[in-house]
């Protein structure tokens, strides 16, 4: 199966994780922010740049853009490309116009599903993290 809606899916929420994480790492000096709140370094939520706001969360961040809102999870070693089904979802009901088949949660469940056993994704095991990742494809 190639299931190119999810494909699209999975690849423009990490397009913007990786632009929200870029905006992080200029403004604070790190993509992972999570560290700098425990410390009490900068504030639970504040403004990146103008009209662009974070939120961190538990183990994660949520992004506010003008048009929309990213919500990730940092994983192991401070990774900012993984995504599980919530956050593929709630990205989806985000761009419902690009996304339109899985602002059904249940379709993004059952396709999401396939992909994981199909091996297109895989699970870093670590009791701090229910996230996937692309596999990396070795030439």
């Amino acid at each position: 199966m190639k299931n190119k809606n999810l494909e699209y899916l999975i690849d423009d929420f990490l397009a913007q994780v990786e632009r929200a994480t870029n905006l992080l790492e200029g403004r604070f000096g790190k993509k992972c922010i999570l560290r700098l709140w425990r410390e009490n370094a900068i504030p639970q939520r504040g403004e990146i740049l103008d009209g662009i706001n974070y939120e961190l969360h538990g183990v994660g961040c949520r992004v506010y853009f003008p048009e929309m809102c990213v919500d990730f999870d940092y994983g192991p070693n401070e990774r900012v490309d993984g995504f599980d089904v919530w956050r593929l979802y709630i990205y989806a009901c985000e761009a419902p116009l690009r996304h339109p088949k899985y602002v059904d949660e249940d379709a993004l469940k059952r396709d999401f599903h396939e992909y994981v056993s199909l091996g297109k994704v895989e699970r870093v095991l670590d009791s701090m993290s229910n996230l996937y990742f692309k596999k990396q494809v070795d030439w």
